[in-house]
């Protein structure tokens, strides 16, 4: 295979000091190619940045009609939270109108990804409950899928669990593309993760963002999921974050999710088009700037969208002292 482009250089004084190669995709519903750079038929785990696909099973197995799910629970189901007070409380709540609590949870827990967050929770000398994970949203929502369906909710996060299967096939079903048992792991909350093409999850996000090639099921509830995430940007994120800051900017015309190891995943839903990235090296901020070059370039901003995706694109890089010294930058998208 041949190396990915350079998408990202880091420059010190007047010499590129770093590079990030990786690949993207813009494309269609119908899965015409809008633009592309690298392999974008290469096989990457997806991540995070498909838990609206995910939280599909919501609808496919009726969680909707039996819990009423409000429009913040869904916006958390699709959520990497950053354990601030509203998540907290949030997340809190979702399980109590199910009759859940955070014993249920079987993500784990771990300190806030809010700085102040975690500094609050030490000063008060508490330790993080799965409250705090970054997808305790999902984790409710998949717990709302095992009580629709009338299964056990224990062991809900493993592969053989009937709200796995309902979660592989709602993605298989967006994707276009089978799952398969060669090209599986394990996610950081632990749930299975599975890895297809960088192509097949940007088709993805453009059929949920136009209900093109979707039955009427999967169409809506990727409306209803795509509306509360960009009704809701604080929540499905955090203070500061990419992802907030760029849905918030965009009110509603944009869908945009990271993911763990350099993936980024969206919709630029008034186009139609669903795009996909993979920063190779798995760096967070390279892959920020890969996805905010992107949308200065596709998503047809106005002066405050570009403000916001500018500050991304390119990154100041500054000394102990605070000067700075170099830049983190996007080329050649």
């Amino acid at each position: 295979m041949d190396a990915n482009p350079v998408l990202v250089e880091v420059v010190r004084g007047n010499w590129v000091e770093n590079r990030h190669r990786g690949a993207f995709v813009v494309t269609d519903a119908d899965g015409t190619i809008i633009a592309s750079a690298g392999d974008i038929d290469h096989p990457i785990f997806p991540r995070s940045a498909i838990k609206s696909m995910q939280a599909l099973a919501i609808f496919d197995r009726h969680a909707i009609e039996k819990f009423h799910h409000t429009s913040e629970e869904l916006a958390l189901a699709c959520a990497s939270h950053h354990g601030e007070d509203s998540h907290v409380s949030n997340v809190a709540h979702f399980l109590e109108r199910m009759g859940l609590s955070a014993n249920d949870l079987e993500c784990g827990a771990h300190m806030p990804t809010n700085g102040k967050a975690r500094d609050a929770l030490r000063a008060a000398g508490q330790d993080p409950s799965p409250l705090h994970n970054n997808c305790s949203g999902k984790h409710s929502g998949m717990l709302s899928v095992a009580l629709a369906m009338g299964v056990a909710t224990e062991g809900y996060v493993t592969r053989e669990h009937e709200v796995q299967r309902a979660v592989r096939a709602a993605v298989e079903a967006v994707i276009g593309e089978a799952l398969t048992e060669d090209r599986c792991g394990t996610d950081g909350c632990s749930i299975p993760t599975w890895a297809a093409p960088i192509r097949s999850f940007a088709q993805g996000f453009a059929r949920m963002a136009t209900g093109k090639g979707l039955d009427a099921g999967h169409a809506a509830g990727a409306k209803a999921l795509f509306d509360a995430a960009t009704s809701h940007p604080h929540l499905v994120a955090g203070t500061g974050h990419l992802d907030t800051l760029v849905m918030a900017a965009f009110k509603g015309s944009v869908m945009q999710k990271g993911g763990a190891e350099g993936v980024q995943c969206g919709a630029i839903r008034g186009k139609g088009w669903g795009y996909a990235l993979k920063c190779d090296d798995g760096n967070m901020a390279a892959s920020q700037a890969m996805v905010a070059a992107l949308l200065l370039k596709f998503a047809d901003p106005d002066a405050a969208q570009r403000e916001v995706l500018e500050q991304f694109a390119r990154l100041p890089t500054k000394n102990v002292r605070g000067a700075v010294v170099g830049e983190m930058r996007a080329v050649m998208i």
